[in-house]
């Protein structure tokens, strides 16, 4: 036996065992709880432990089987290469679909195991076993997609002795061994609030108690789903020689719409923790987020759409599709069964309210996933149903959520300052002052190094405005509590929203005054463009095993020389252009290679790129990240310590904070 069958037999026995261990464990768990036998639910854990395994196990197999180019596996055929370096190699575990999928299902069986291993003392709380069961299930699903649709573990055409290797455009950067696995951490870690969601649904508890399971879970996912977009943009800025970060291309898309729906969950779920509301909004919510991952994973992963994200046509469309239909109708129709039970005990007393502010937060944030979801889907309806292709580009997204961001860095500036219930004008004109000044300073400050747009200079303002609430509230924290006091939901929340900031005036600064010039460069001949001077010192030919290709040396300023690169890729035939960057605190200068013809030539074809405020975003990413691992670590204080759910009781807790500590003027901001 080879040891390419070997890894065959191994990935396919292993994809079985996780299959029926996350079956039986549904059954098992689901049928101990509804019986109460206790005997049978405490077999649940090994199920889960199996399945943990199992998903370890088949992505550990088909890892060993690119690592050793284990050709006989038809996967391997079309992604493994001998030439291709072993970084890459690994990152071809994902970079194809049946890939993804075993990527998909190693995290959720992490996932699932993770939280058999936290709650497994409380199993005889039927809102902890539905849970599990709703995981055992989802699990079920991927561990079937990739035994049976995808086969992972597929035998190819006998014979083969190499491939071609990853996508060039997935081997020409170090930012494919984090980009995938962190956006997955978040994007499929979404199914542990979601699977919670549900069973608060069936339990018919969906008071405050279920929140409390997944308010930190909940954040931290949506912190790896944040950096992963953001790691995303960042490849596809020195990859892919656009200079763009941000193209509304269909798998952008699809892995920002769950961001969307999820961030509104997050701030959505402090109201009813605090006054016992929005309890419809919050499972809408997660359902929504859910729903959203399985809709984009059918998007990328079917072949309808074309994108340089998506993967080729395959056969688990209909399946995916399927899935998503049976979440919408089964979560509407729980929705539906526990209406009365969905009430909210109290009312908004105020639209000017913190409470106020979050519902208004809600609207606009589905408002924009809307705007984005009919953006990306229509032309696949319209092919649908009249067979005939139609384009939804880029002017479309911007001019719709222009408007829709700018109010929303409207709500970052005011929501921070309002208090629970209703809020006087003079608390408002007390409160709102300082932003207001920072506001202004950075429309003044915009205006002076020569923004003109209206769009941007409202961006600029809006922007200090709501980073200056936010600064305003870290100031209040560290003097009271010294630098202790950003530890917790309510400031590591204001320090994420300095990062959002900084990303959203950065990509208004870069998108509005990009400046852009192409040259026919000759060696020894300096051109100006912007202020600056680009001399070409010459053409350089490399080449390595997998590669040969092109490189200008480009001076900027009379200083260190750039080189943009054009690179055949020899497996597949492909030319990929790879940018060079001067990166600045202002801005960047871009270069890319358009045309050469040969080693020492004297010309070469160079588009060059003023970027202004790159860099800006990358460090607000870094405060993202920052601010959600502060944000997760309970504050110093605590005002309304809660109780943990009881399980032998099965009861909800009482919303956080609705006592008459609900009516106190905080001065904390939005809790993320």
């Amino acid at each position: 036996m080879t040891a390419a069958s070997i890894n065959g037999v191994l990935g396919h026995s292993a994809l079985m065992v996780g299959l029926v261990a996350s079956l039986f464990g549904a059954l098992a768990l689901g049928y101990a709880t509804v019986t109460g036998d206790r005997r049978l639910m405490r077999t649940a854990p090994n199920y889960a432990w199996l399945a943990g395994a199992a998903g370890v196990l088949a992505s550990a197999v088909m890892l060993h089987a690119l690592l050793t180019y284990d050709f006989d596996l038809q996967y391997v055929q079309d992604v493994g290469s001998r030439s291709t370096p072993t970084l890459y190699n690994i990152a071809a575990l994902w970079s194809a679909l049946e890939g993804s999928i075993l990527l998909w299902l190693f995290v959720l069986a992490g996932y699932t195991a993770v939280l058999m291993r936290r709650y497994r003392q409380r199993l005889d709380d039927p809102l902890i076993a539905w849970t599990l069961v709703v995981m055992f299930v989802v699990s079920a699903f991927f561990f079937f997609l990739a035994f049976g649709p995808t086969d992972v573990f597929a035998t190819g055409a006998p014979g083969v002795t190499d491939g071609p290797g990853p996508n060039p455009l997935l081997q020409n950067h170090i930012l494919v061994m984090f980009h995938p696995p962190i956006l997955y951490l978040g994007y499929v870690g979404f199914t542990v609030p979601f699977a919670f969601a549900m069973a608060a649904l069936i339990t018919g508890r969906v008071g405050e108690g279920w929140l409390l399971e997944t308010r930190r879970f909940a954040l931290v996912v949506w912190g790896f789903l944040s950096i992963g977009i953001l790691l995303g943009g960042w490849w596809s800025y020195e990859v892919l020689g656009w200079s763009g970060v941000w193209a509304w291309d269909p798998v952008e898309n699809a892995s920002f719409l769950p961001w969307l729906t999820g961030t509104a969950y997050i701030h959505s779920v402090l109201v009813q923790e605090r006054r016992g509301m929005l309890r419809v909004w919050n499972i809408s919510l997660l359902v929504a987020t859910f729903a959203l991952t399985i809709l984009g994973t059918f998007l990328t992963r079917s072949g309808v759409i074309n994108s340089v994200h998506a993967f080729a046509d395959g056969t688990i469309g209909p399946w995916l599709l399927g899935f998503f239909g049976v979440i919408v109708v089964v979560s509407l129709g729980l929705i539906g069964w526990r209406g009365d039970r969905l009430r909210s005990p109290g009312a908004i007393d105020s639209p000017v309210s913190r409470e106020g502010a979050f519902l208004a937060n809600n609207v606009i944030f589905t408002v924009f996933a809307f705007v984005v979801l009919l953006g990306t889907v229509f032309p696949l309806i319209v092919e649908a149903l009249q067979d005939r292709r139609i384009a939804v580009g880029q002017p479309f997204f911007d001019r719709l959520t222009m408007p829709i961001g700018l109010v929303l860095l409207f709500l970052m500036a005011v929501a921070p300052v309002l208090p629970w219930r209703k809020a006087s004008g003079e608390l408002l004109r007390d409160r709102l002052f300082v932003p207001a000044v920072v506001g202004a300073i950075s429309l003044a400050v915009a205006v002076a190094v020569g923004a003109d747009q209206w769009a941007s200079l409202t961006a600029f303002a809006l922007g200090g405005f709501a980073a200056g609430a936010a600064g305003r509230q870290l100031a209040l924290a560290t003097r009271r509590q010294g630098w202790r006091g950003l530890v917790g939901r309510a400031n590591g929340g204001m320090i994420v929203h300095l990062g959002i900031i900084l990303i959203a005036v950065a990509l208004a600064a870069s998108n509005g005054y990009t400046r852009v010039a192409e040259f026919t460069m000759r060696v020894g001949e300096p051109v100006a463009f912007d202020g600056h001077t680009f001399e070409l010192l010459g053409i350089e030919e490399f080449e390595t095993e997998r590669s040969q290709g092109l490189k200008a040396q480009v001076s900027i300023d009379g200083g260190q020389a750039y080189a943009p690169a054009l690179t055949r890729f020899l497996n597949m035939g492909t030319d990929i252009g790879t940018p060079s960057v001067r990166t600045g605190f202002t801005k960047d200068i871009y270069l890319t290679l358009e045309q050469a013809t040969e080693a020492g030539a004297t010309e070469a074809q160079i588009k060059v790129f003023i970027k202004p405020m790159i860099l800006w975003m990358w460090i607000g990413g870094g405060l993202v990240a920052i601010g959600t691992v502060l944000a997760a670590f309970p504050g110093r204080r605590r005002r309304n310590p809660i109780a943990p759910v009881s399980a032998a009781a099965g009861a909800d807790v009482p919303p956080a904070g609705a006592d008459a500590s609900a009516e106190r003027d905080e001065p904390e901001g939005v809790h993320v």
